[in-house]
């Protein structure tokens, strides 16, 4: 009984502790999430961000976690508009996308994430920041860049799979912060169970790549 009880009462020491913990803290010269968002919220109307000089995906994609190889279950990301200015892309995909940017500042993302609606309008759920692995490091980096204390996810394809784990991109870090959309996953995962792309009419893959759904 002595056992039980003790294992009970540091069940839920656990539990408080989880509950109380604080979330990570924006670092030195960093902006709050509630800053990004004010920077931000313009954006909600896709005109606003197209007249900016953001570019829906070429490929017209919206991604989810099943077409990455991932469990259906964590959800989705929704489709990418990016400012090829931030990221630094010097041309056309041949094959894949590269650049030289090294933009990191969220008060200005350099990609807006939308989710389809069923009349076609596109809904804000996150906003992100990319670097090219190769640029960074070329600029004297030697780890890879954080928010809010939180390293940014590593991309790169392997091409031992069918499935395009880099987006079409080349090696790259990249950053999701999602502020439009509640993401049990967490803010700064990928993938968000609450988005889908049940409305999207666009690609279901990308070009020679295939996803889980067309086998």
């Amino acid at each position: 009984m002595r056992t039980a009880t003790t294992i009970l009462l540091a069940l839920t020491a656990a539990a408080c502790s989880a509950a109380t913990a604080a979330p990570p803290k924006p670092a030195a010269g960093e902006p709050t999430l509630a800053e990004v968002r004010k920077a931000t919220e313009r954006f909600q109307d896709v005109n606003v961000a197209l007249a900016e000089g953001y570019i829906r995906d070429p490929f017209d994609l919206c991604d989810t976690a099943e077409m990455m190889g991932k469990p259906a279950h964590l959800g989705a990301m929704g489709v990418h508009y990016f400012r090829p200015d931030l990221i630094g892309v010097s041309a056309p995909p041949n094959p894949r996308v590269d650049g030289e940017g090294l933009h990191t500042d969220f008060r200005k993302p350099s990609i807006l994430i939308y989710e389809p609606q069923a009349d076609g309008s596109m809904e804000l759920v996150a906003v992100e920041n990319l670097v090219f692995i190769k640029a960074w490091e070329a600029a004297g980096h030697k780890t890879p860049p954080s928010f809010h204390g939180v390293t940014w996810d590593r991309m790169a394809d392997d091409p031992k799979t069918a499935i395009d784990e880099a987006h079409m991109f080349q090696p790259h870090y990249d950053r999701h912060v999602w502020i439009y959309r509640d993401n049990p996953n967490g803010v700064f995962t990928p993938f968000n169970p609450n988005v889908s792309c049940k409305h999207h009419k666009g690609a279901k893959s990308h070009p020679g790549h295939t996803t889980q759904a067309d086998h």
